[in-house]
């Protein structure tokens, strides 16, 4: 009998808690539904802002058109396929490293004959003897002798020169490596007599040959050998002679001549699924890198050799392989790390011209071929259709996230917790994925879609003009909004690169670039009058059709031939100020002017 009172409170109460669970569950659906309305509905009003200002968010405008294989750089052999398309699995992987067509080394290779003096004994460049008259002194016609007063005026300049002219010029690979001009390992070290009323002291010759007299390979070091005798050693010297690296590197010349030929062709277009941002195909990077590297030293090598055409023709290839990154003839997609990639490899090869100017190799034909060359560099266009790219390759696939992103494991990669549940709790990725409703992802879409529009703020494409105040203030205020931690910029803080950075990075070799230009026409100046111009603008239009100028701002770039026959000539750099030439330093480089370094060091 009191069996049945218990059995209805226990039915009321399932009831109750049944309908506190659909009451439950309408509210959540409710709220996803309203969350997932307001959402979609912000984005397509979003959408349809930015759409009015130019902005393209279709992924499907970025699809490049197909092109014809006969005309397209990466379908002109197997070895172009190979080594300039990243592997998309194991065996291309596998296929591709076992593949001898150019294969570069990497950083610390000791392929090819390294001097290395940390393993083998100081090399003696220079034998001093003292004495009172000449008897000392080496045979009529010996190389590099040198006869000299200890207290001479000039004494102190004869020796050093004559050291110099000894170990010979040396210089930094582009990829790390030293290189000599001469065979170190061979050398004959010259024989100087100082003559001197007293016996030196190792002291008094360091005052003579300071240590650090030939940087480029290492320091010198004064060893007594007998009362009256001392040997320069020449130590701390890890180097390869530049014929040794250029003989080493032409087992590839038949690599670069099939490269040339390809990049002939009208077409870069990799062959591949462009359906889906995560799957279209990338360039190697690895290679692309090696290479320009591998082409740098090669030119690098040339100048210490005195070959300027044979140093022309590798920077001339170096220049060309961008093309690869710039995928004519839409140039679409492009990617931020693909534009980077391009500003880093243009920086290289601006950077070995200027190598040219130091070691003063250069000459009218090869100047007049490098001017035409640089004229043709302007990357911020690239930059800014790699942001563009970037924003609509985020938004579709957050907006395609449960179809793609989650089935692929791109952005959450499940794989990686194994089957254990309690790792997944605690990722707010996968959380926020899993569980927010798709109108907080319409919510992030926005986001990621205005800053990525801010993203271009201070840059000019008509005029190739940069702000960098406007810049700096646009990229504060996106950080200071990417700060608030409202759920819908979670996946805006994964999206947004550091926009200061990238631009400044751009801006600064473009600078590079230009001065380059005008250094070209500077050079063929000087050699056609035999001094450097008072001002640019005589340059125009004999030596220069048109000056390029100064991308910060705008103005023209700062220029003034000063004492020594030499000339000054820079950009007010990223800080907008003429610190009148001079540089800033490598911890603050927003500080200080972006000078030519040639011919001042």
């Amino acid at each position: 009998m009191n069996e049945t009172p218990k059995s209805n409170r226990g039915w009321r109460l399932l009831r109750r808690s049944l309908m506190a669970l659909a009451v439950f569950a309408t509210l959540i659906a409710i709220f996803y539904t309203e969350e997932n309305w307001r959402g979609k509905r912000a984005w397509e009003n979003c959408k349809r802002e930015l759409e009015a200002k130019g902005a393209v968010l279709d992924w499907d405008k970025f699809i490049p058109a197909p092109v014809p294989d006969d005309q397209n750089f990466f379908t002109a052999s197997t070895n172009i396929a190979l080594r300039f398309v990243k592997a998309r699995n194991d065996i291309e992987s596998k296929l591709a490293t076992e593949l001898p067509w150019l294969r570069l080394p990497p950083f610390g290779s000791n392929s090819f004959p390294v001097l290395d003096t940390a393993k083998t004994r100081p090399l003696v460049v220079t034998e001093l003897t003292i004495g009172l008259s000449t008897s000392a002194a080496s045979a009529p016609g010996e190389s590099h002798a040198l006869d000299v007063k200890l207290n001479a005026a000039n004494a102190r300049e004869q020796v050093q020169d004559l050291i110099r002219t000894t170990v010979g010029r040396g210089i930094l690979g582009a990829a790390g490596f030293q290189f000599s001009e001469r065979q170190l390992s061979n050398l004959a070290p010259a024989h100087i007599v100082l003559q001197s009323d007293t016996i030196p002291s190792v002291a008094d010759l360091e005052n003579l040959i300071p240590e650090d007299l030939v940087t480029n390979l290492g320091h010198l070091r004064i060893e007594a050998t007998s009362d009256k005798t001392f040997h320069v050693l020449l130590t701390g010297v890890c180097v390869t002679a530049a014929a040794d690296y250029l003989k080493w590197s032409d087992q590839f010349e038949p690599a670069f001549d099939e490269i040339r030929a390809a990049l002939k062709r009208s077409y870069a277009i990799i062959p591949g699924d462009y359906s889906q941002p995560y799957l279209i195909p990338i360039p190697n990077f690895v290679t692309m890198r090696a290479l320009a590297q591998t082409l740098a030293q090669r030119a690098q090598c040339d100048f210490l050799l005195g070959q300027p055409d044979k140093a022309l023709r590798e920077l001339t290839l170096a220049h060309d392989i961008c093309r690869i990154l710039e995928k004519p003839p839409s140039g679409k997609p492009m990617t931020l790390v693909e534009a980077m990639i391009n500003v880093a490899i243009t920086g290289l090869y601006v950077s070995t011209i200027a190598d040219g100017f130091r070691l003063h190799v250069w000459q009218e034909p090869q100047l007049a071929a490098l001017q035409e060359q640089l004229k043709g560099i302007d990357l911020s266009p690239f930059v800014a259709k790699a942001f563009n790219e970037q924003r609509a390759s985020a938004c579709f696939m957050l907006a395609n996230i449960s179809q793609t992103e989650l089935e692929n494991q791109r952005l959450v990669e499940t794989k990686r917790y194994g089957i254990s549940v309690k790792p997944l709790l605690t990722d707010p990725e996968f959380l926020f994925v899993t569980f927010a409703p798709r109108g907080w992802i319409y919510q992030s879409m926005i986001g990621i879609a205005e800053f990525d529009q801010k993203m271009q703020t201070g840059v000019d494409l008509t005029s190739g003009v940069l702000s960098p105040g406007e810049i700096d203030a646009s990229m504060r205020g996106t950080e200071k909004a990417l700060d608030n931690h409202r759920l819908y910029n979670f996946f805006p803080r994964l999206f947004i690169p550091n926009v200061t950075k990238v631009w400044q990075t751009t801006a600064r070799n473009q600078t590079m670039a230009n001065e380059a230009q005008i250094v070209c026409a500077l050079e063929r100046y000087r050699l056609a009058h035999g001094e450097y111009p008072e001002t640019l603008d005589v340059l125009a239009p004999q030596f220069i059709e048109k000056l390029p100028h100064d991308i910060i701002g705008g103005q023209p770039l700062h220029y003034r031939r000063i004492e020594g026959g030499i000339f000054l000539l820079y950009s007010v750099g990223w800080n907008e100020t003429d610190d009148g030439g001079v540089p800033g330093t490598l911890s603050d480089p927003k500080q200080g002017d972006w000078v030519w370094q040639y011919p001042l060091k």
